[in-house]
């Protein structure tokens, strides 16, 4: 059985969003910064009369940060809360079948946390990431 997936890059790695943690896509305009949040808050932006706390999807897995032209963002919904996670690009929804973490697979830093799944395509895994657990603060990533 296949299940809907966003395909996107983060950080330069092909990953697999299941479309269900996705509100919409975005490029987001102005961000105002938040004096004394977490590094991975890249700030507040004003997104559709509704205010979205914009993540630096790099800081929160712990790699490089997001370069400050990155605008695109994959808005998702966490318990009642908008987010705006940062991605370098967007490609396309389409169906996939869902396949397990394979136990030999090595992923480093926060992918390995934020990973729940692989999708093929093309001969290519993409690993499939849980839009909740990239939050820090969400009671999920506890």
């Amino acid at each position: 059985m296949s299940d809907l997936f966003l395909i996107a890059h983060i950080a330069g790695r092909g990953v697999a969003i299941d479309a269900a943690q996705v509100d919409s896509v975005v490029d987001i305009g102005e961000i105002v910064a938040v004096p004394r949040a977490e590094a991975f808050v890249r700030g507040l932006a004003a997104l559709r009369s509704r205010v979205v706390t914009v993540i630096d999807t790099g800081i929160a897995l712990g790699l490089a940060p997001t370069p400050d032209t990155m605008r695109r963002a994959v808005i998702t919904i966490v318990d009642g809360h908008h987010y705006a996670i940062l991605v370098d690009s967007v490609e396309d929804v389409a169906p996939f079948v869902r396949l397990p973490l394979s136990s030999g697979l090595a992923l480093r830093g926060g992918w390995a946390s934020v990973g729940t799944g692989l999708v093929e395509r093309d001969g290519e895994p993409l690993l499939i990431i849980d839009l909740a657990v990239v939050l820090p603060t969400s009671p999920l990533a506890a």
